[in-house]
């Protein structure tokens, strides 16, 4: 039997070996989700509530040891792994408050006999590849919906998170959701690549753009749903009339929470030239504060990367940057194992990799503009399209500036947020489809349309 063999971020020293799946495996689960999904749409949806909302008050009363997991496999700091947890709640209660009047057939038409009713019916089996650096919550995002929609999910947690994965099929499986419905696979890219070859009725994925572009060529031709939530390059803009210091540390929080790990972390900052001086020193005075060390640690604010080969895509932006004229006013150079230090650029501009390229990590460049077009010019020069902010006190401005940013999400005075009750999703590399919101509900079911003429 195969082994996924898991190793700590923060020392490198391996603390689990997990079953992994394999092709007959994963043909054999499928098989059984298959089989299952039917009876479990036929299960009325206050029972699938009630198992949700009981798997909500499980991941509640185990918070601790559950960020303790997420922590010792991804490197994500202990304070951070129990904010993801918190945070998963209110989207849970989201799902749970929705799902019914969302889901809920509706009568669009009745005269001379006929009634025209519109019913959401599950997808079917869904294919669920999740990702390590939120996988309660990107992971939620899909698993929660659907199977309140009556799916079955095949859950295909990153490799980075297996053990996260694992903990999350326990959960749901106390809570009354059957194995059969909700069934994890674990293993690297080859048990990905296998899941995608059953006959799914819908893939739903969050990484990388190149795994996305992958799977989207991997399933071309098939008739099933597909959606892709990809990375993003996300730029903020801050305006003139500003508190500084409150605009440049909310930014940091923003560029920086998750050791920059994040698709919607900022990873672009322009700034108006009049104040672009006194906006970078408080920058970089506030990221020198933030304490790097062990990730379990409740001071630790910047943990270890979760993957280490991403260590020399930060090195080669750092080094393709300094090159072309960047300086770096903090950081820059790697630390011990899979840590980077918290890197400030600046003198920086469009040809290097670092203004273009994801970093996804703790690596940020500052640039100067001289008004808001060119600052909106500057935001949209890029393949990504996830978020965007605008730092200023005049709203209408913002909207102005916003309106014209190709971005699924926009930002008035905040960064790096996302709310149950709004869709997420982008445009060009970031994606296609959406999570989140009666959207994000509706997105796990096809519509049915009844005609129905009395005799």
């Amino acid at each position: 039997m195969a082994r996924l063999k898991v190793t700590s971020p923060a020392t490198g020293k391996p603390i689990a070996s997990l079953e992994a799946d394999d092709a007959k495996s994963v043909k054999a689960k499928y098989e059984a989700a298959r089989a299952a999904q039917a009876k479990w749409a036929r299960v009325p949806l206050k029972k699938r509530l009630a198992a949700i909302a009981e798997f909500r008050e499980r991941v509640l009363e185990q918070v601790d040891p559950l960020a303790k997991v997420l922590t010792s496999e991804t490197g994500k700091p202990i304070t951070q792994a129990r904010n993801e947890l918190k945070g998963f709640l209110p989207r849970i209660d989201f799902f749970l408050a929705e799902t019914a009047k969302t889901l809920k057939p509706e009568k669009v038409s009745k005269a001379a006999g006929m009634e025209e009713v519109i019913s959401h019916e599950p997808l079917g089996v869904i294919a669920n590849i999740s990702a390590w650096n939120y996988p309660w919550f990107v992971g939620g995002n899909v698993f929660v919906p659907a199977l309140l929609a009556g799916n079955a999910i095949l859950y295909k947690p990153s490799e980075y998170a297996a053990m996260t994965g694992l903990e999350i099929a326990r959960l749901l499986h106390e809570s009354g959701i059957p194995k059969d419905v909700f069934v994890p696979l674990i293993g690297a890219g080859d048990v990905g690549a296998a899941l995608l070859k059953q006959p799914v009725d819908g893939v739903f994925f969050t990484g990388s753009y190149a795994t996305g572009k992958k799977i989207a060529q991997s399933v071309r031709g098939r008739m099933l749903k597909l959606q892709l939530e990809l990375g993003g390059k996300d730029p903020v803009y801050v305006c003139e009339d500003v508190d500084i210091a409150k605009a440049a540390a909310g930014i940091a929080d923003g560029a920086f929470y998750n050791t920059g790990q994040s698709c919607c972390s900022v990873e672009r900052i322009y700034v108006r030239d009049s104040i672009f001086p006194q906006f970078v020193k408080a920058f970089v005075d506030e990221v020198k504060t933030y304490r790097a060390g062990d990730p379990l640690d409740d001071a630790t604010y910047i943990g270890p990367l979760t993957r280490a080969p991403q260590v020399k895509v930060l090195e080669a932006q750092v080094a393709d940057a300094k090159k072309k004229g960047a300086k770096v006013l903090t950081g820059g150079k790697r630390g011990k194992g899979s840590r980077f230090e918290p890197t400030v650029l600046v003198d920086v501009n469009h040809k290097m990799a670092v203004m273009r390229e994801e970093s996804f990590g703790p690596v940020i460049g500052l640039m100067s503009v001289k008004d808001d077009a060119e600052a909106q010019r500057l935001m949209n020069d890029t393949d990504y399209g996830l978020t965007a902010g605008v730092y200023t006190t005049d709203r209408k401005r913002a909207e102005r500036i916003l309106a014209g940013v190709h971005a699924g999400s926009v930002y008035w005075n905040c960064c790096d947020r996302v709310s149950p009750r709004l869709p997420w999703s982008g445009v060009g590399h970031s994606g296609v489809g959406l999570t989140l919101s009666t959207y994000g509900i509706e997105t796990f079911t096809r519509l049915k349309a009844w005609h129905l003429r009395s005799p």
